[in-house]
């Protein structure tokens, strides 16, 4: 099977963003080692970010794939190959955005991102569950 361009470029992109998840795990091992100081709120956000983004870029990297064996064109293809990506960058950022503040003990207003990145979610798998069961 050959991959798309738009899958090769999008699935580029993605690994290289899995380094930003690295990154996240090493600060992740500073708070949990004690070397950067993070209130209990901030531990819960920070560790659900992290994994949210992670299981979703490697989730975003299969739906490219899976785009290029349905039958979706124009903008249903784009929901179907976009919106799990831009998921993985709403809802983590929520979890992160959302308690960067210093001392942060509850979420400010960015914690908005999260509930608006799991609606992307569901549209865009939504979208390539019925890609697949039509092609």
């Amino acid at each position: 099977m050959e991959l798309s361009d738009a899958s090769r470029v999008l699935a580029g992109i993605l690994l290289i963003s899995l380094v930003t998840v690295e990154s996240g795990g090493a600060l992740l091992l500073r708070i949990v080692r004690g070397n950067q100081p993070a209130t209990p709120v901030q531990q819960t956000f920070f560790r659900a970010g992290h994994a949210h983004a992670g299981v979703f870029l490697i989730l975003a990297l299969v739906c490219q794939v899976l785009v290029d064996v349905t039958t979706l064109t124009g903008l249903a293809e784009w929901v179907a190959r976009a919106f799990v990506p831009i998921a993985a960058l709403l809802l983590p950022g929520g979890f992160f955005l959302s308690v960067t503040r210093r001392g942060a003990t509850e979420p400010n207003r960015l914690v908005l991102m999260i509930p608006v990145g799991g609606v992307v979610l569901a549209i865009g798998l939504l979208t390539l569950g019925l890609g697949l069961l039509t092609a």
